[in-house]
């Protein structure tokens, strides 16, 4: 068993090298991207259930809820509790929109070192040009996969705000 970990771990270890440093920042960027995304998840299942019952509890001890002045603190309940649900959704956003990008500076660094490594060696040496290619295309690789598990996942926790936030506001009528 800790056999096929220290390997494992050596097959990470010469992937990331042979991406280069562009890919640790991608590799990071991903770990936040999926914390945050994790994080989300753990609210919906924990929290989400309270905040929404306490809000619901307060709302329906309103003696009157047809006034303006009842619809504009159902309307401030309401944005009490979506700002909680949509919380770090914009934030991983940015970082799906980051990973991408990161990717193309990985490929521009590669490129350089490619012609940095045809201007010593006259361009003769193919050898030497394949690290700086796998620079080039590792972290592009690697951008665009994290982007994709990103895009996957915050589509999925978008649904589920969205679902909440209609749910909710279903539940605070303005019946009697």
């Amino acid at each position: 068993m800790l056999y096929y970990l220290d390997e494992g771990i050596g097959i990470i270890r010469r992937f990331m090298e042979a991406g280069g440093d562009v890919l640790w920042l991608i590799a990071i960027l991903t770990f936040v991207m999926w914390t945050l995304a994790f994080e989300r998840f753990w609210y919906f299942r924990t929290s989400l259930r309270r905040d929404v019952d306490a809000v619901v509890a307060t709302w329906s001890k309103r003696p009157e809820r047809r006034s303006w002045h009842a619809r504009q603190i159902r309307a401030k309940l309401l944005s009490e509790v979506n700002e909680r649900i949509n919380h770090n959704l914009p934030m991983i956003q940015t970082l799906v929109t980051l990973c991408p990008l990161l990717g193309l500076l990985g490929t521009v660094t590669g490129m350089i070192e490619v012609f940095h490594i045809m201007a010593v060696t006259g361009g003769g040496d193919a050898k030497s040009m394949a690290g700086g290619v796998s620079k080039a295309t590792i972290p592009t690789m690697a951008g665009m996969v994290a982007a994709l598990s990103g895009v996957a996942v915050n589509t999925y926790i978008r649904n589920i705000a969205n679902r909440e936030s209609k749910l909710l506001e279903d539940h605070l009528t303005t019946d009697h």
